[in-house]
């Protein structure tokens, strides 16, 4: 069995008002994260750009400064997003920075996102038996997934796949049919608890319904995430399986825990994977396992 590659997700669009103060925004913060999440296992970084007080960045600079830290200080991957509220722009313009910094080998990221399909990103309030929005969609059409998957190839760099639902997987599927994806693909089965509805549960039965449709006649490594919900419950069964795992205060506060670190958070996976005789790979390792240049 492969070692376990942990990719730490460590902000997204997580407030620190909502329960934990170590939510990183700047650069620094996310770089600073960034080593504290390899020397506790990560061997992939997953981040989104903030401006000081939180709010979603998406200026080129800010990306590229953020990069540019992490990559000087450290050997762990870079994995930036597109962001889902960049979904009404075109997919050309959605890209440009992450071909921007790929021209630069000291601002280059090492993977760019392709959730394969469309989902339904609105909010749902369970208590109040209502949706705190209604029409938000993350729009991934076929003529941006192609041109997502071309450019992303063209840059030197690994699209990393993130499937909702069956549906998306079937549609990764297509694409390595059509040759657009090279083998090992990367994808990340995301799952959504509490106020997300796009996603299967954060269940065994989520993450089981996910794995009855993973092709069987391809090469896919697989990672799990849970958007919205505590991943511990599933780590045992993800590792056990020859999955991998993407966890952090980006997805989930982890009350449950007190305020806990993202590195912290990549510590504890560690150690649940040793003992059940699994192996931490590093970045290089990592690398291996996904044929990466």
């Amino acid at each position: 069995m492969n070692k376990l590659i942990i990719e730490a997700r460590v902000n997204e669009y997580m407030m620190r008002e909502q329960g934990n103060p170590n939510v990183p925004y700047s650069p620094d913060e996310i770089a600073s994260d960034a080593f504290a999440c390899r020397e506790a296992g990560a061997s992939i970084l997953h981040f989104h750009a903030r401006k000081p007080d939180g709010a979603p960045e998406h200026a080129i600079d800010s990306y590229a400064r953020t990069v540019g830290l992490i990559r000087a200080g450290s050997d762990i991957m870079v994995h930036p997003t597109l962001g889902y509220v960049t979904l009404d722009q075109p997919a050309e313009q959605r890209l440009d920075h992450i071909l921007d910094m790929a021209k630069d080998e000291a601002q280059a990221p090492h993977f760019a996102p392709m959730d394969m399909g469309s989902v339904n990103v609105d909010r749902y309030n369970a208590q109040g038996r209502r949706f705190e929005t209604t029409d938000l969609i993350y729009r991934n059409s076929t003529r941006t997934l192609t041109y997502f998957a071309e450019n992303i190839r063209a840059a030197g760099l690994k699209p990393y796949l993130v499937s909702w639902n069956i549906g998306f997987t079937r549609y990764a599927q297509a694409f390595l049919d059509m040759g657009l994806i090279d083998e090992p693909a990367f994808l990340c089965f995301c799952l959504t608890d509490n106020t997300f509805l796009g996603g299967h549960p954060g269940t065994l039965k989520g993450l089981q319904a996910h794995l009855d449709f993973l092709p069987v006649d391809r090469r896919i490594e697989w990672t799990v995430v849970n958007f919205g919900g505590n991943l511990f419950s599933l780590a045992g069964a993800i590792i056990a399986q020859g999955g991998h795992i993407s966890i952090g205060l980006g997805d989930y506060a982890y009350p449950e825990l007190g305020q806990p670190t993202n590195a912290q958070i990549i510590s504890r996976i560690a150690e649940i994977a040793r003992e059940l005789g699994r192996e931490i790979a590093t970045p290089d390792e990592a690398r291996a396992i996904l044929r990466m240049h």
